[in-house]
Formats: C-alpha cells, sequence, structure tokens
C-alpha cells in the first residue's frame, strides 16, 4: 500500500516537473525524469530553472543556426563558437529574465 502510494506520488511530481520544464522551453522527459526521481527537490529545480525563451540567442559564423548565446559549440555543425559583438533578441522577451538582461 505504501509502494504504491510513493510510486503515484513519483508520478504526479514527474508530470508536475516536466510540465513546468516544458512551459520553459527545455525538455519534458528530462524534467519528468529529474522530478520523478527526485519528487520535491526536482519540481522545485524545474520552478527555479531559467526560462530558456528568454535567454539572448546568437548565429553560428560558419552554418547560419541560431544557438544560445550560452552555447559554447554549435549543436549542427559543431564549429567552436566565440563570444559575439551583437546578440539576437530572445524568443519570447516579455518574460522578466529577458528583462533583467536589458533586452
Amino acid at each position: 500500500m505504501a509502494g504504491a502510494i510513493y510510486l503515484t506520488l513519483c508520478i504526479s511530481f514527474g508530470l508536475a516537473a516536466g510540465l513546468v520544464g516544458r512551459i520553459k522551453g527545455s525538455s519534458f522527459v528530462l524534467w519528468a525524469l529529474i522530478g520523478a526521481v527526485l519528487p520535491v527537490l526536482g519540481l522545485v529545480a524545474a520552478i527555479l530553472y531559467r526560462y530558456e525563451t528568454a535567454e539572448l540567442r546568437r548565429q553560428c559564423p560558419q552554418c547560419g543556426r541560431v544557438v544560445m548565446l550560452h552555447d559554447a559549440i554549435c549543436t549542427r555543425c559543431g564549429h567552436e563558437l566565440e563570444f559575439p559583438d551583437v546578440a539576437i533578441q530572445p524568443l519570447d522577451p516579455s518574460l522578466p529574465a529577458a528583462r533583467k538582461a536589458g533586452v
């Protein structure tokens, strides 16, 4: 009986953390696993995690793919990226993290 309750709790927290992570632009599966393994801490971590859509972006000079500003290597071509002179607006500049960055 206690095992079934714990399993239900883990699944519930996993789904909640996955949904919060997905809303913030990250992987649902990754956050669902974190939330299921660490029920309360995983959900808190997902809530405190940054909004991916509020991060500044830049364009890879080799292939042209737009990647996050904090990426050191292009995810398409593997080119090592230098810090750019100009950043691209976030996908959603209305989020608090984008406003804090001065966008």
